[in-house]
């Protein structure tokens, strides 16, 4: 008897339970809150989603006016350097003419000073002086005087402006070197 009052007792609670959900509203009023709560959350990701599609256009031109803005910033830094280097370049240019020609005149004179020199004398100088130096003026001598003046040489100093003066008259050299 006390078992079947029990198992009566427990039966009904269940049947409580049940028909009012864990919270102890109706099982129906449970459902329609929940319900209600996914309607709502599609309604606000609606809301988002028309919110974003409508502000889309000013995001991206918005997006693409600060783009330009740093474009044109960076093209305004490329010509600002593009404009120091050509100033730059005219200057090394202008510094280079002017090394030129010097180096004509001088280098006119010392074949003068050496073409009136003996070979002998010649020779003793020329081993003091650069190689490439000495090589230029060689080249620039009548072929008897520098072919006297090479004899009279070390024969280790006369190979190298031999070597030189060939390599200057070298023409597979490119035009552009890399």
């Amino acid at each position: 008897m006390v078992r079947s009052f029990l198992t009566k007792t427990l039966a009904a609670s269940l049947a409580l339970a049940t028909a009012f959900g864990a919270w102890g509203l109706p099982l129906n009023l449970s459902l329609a809150a929940e319900k209600d709560a996914e309607t709502m959350q599609n309604e606000i990701s609606d809301e988002i989603r028309a919110f974003c599609t409508n502000i889309a256009d000013a995001a991206r031109d918005r997006r693409y006016l600060l783009q330009k803005q740093e474009l044109e910033q960076l093209q305004a830094d490329i010509e600002d350097r593009i404009a120091t280097l050509e100033k730059r370049r005219a200057e090394y240019e202008h510094w280079l003419n002017l090394r030129n020609e010097f180096l004509v005149k001088a280098e006119g004179g010392l074949v003068e000073i050496y073409k009136n020199m003996r070979a002998d004398s010649a020779a003793e100088k020329l081993e003091l002086v650069d190689v490439n130096v000495a090589a230029a003026i060689v080249m620039k001598l009548k072929p008897r005087l520098a072919s006297q003046i090479l004899n009279e040489m070390d024969a280790e100093t006369a190979a190298n402006l031999t070597s030189i003066i060939a390599s200057a008259a070298d023409t597979n050299i490119p035009d552009e070197p890399s």
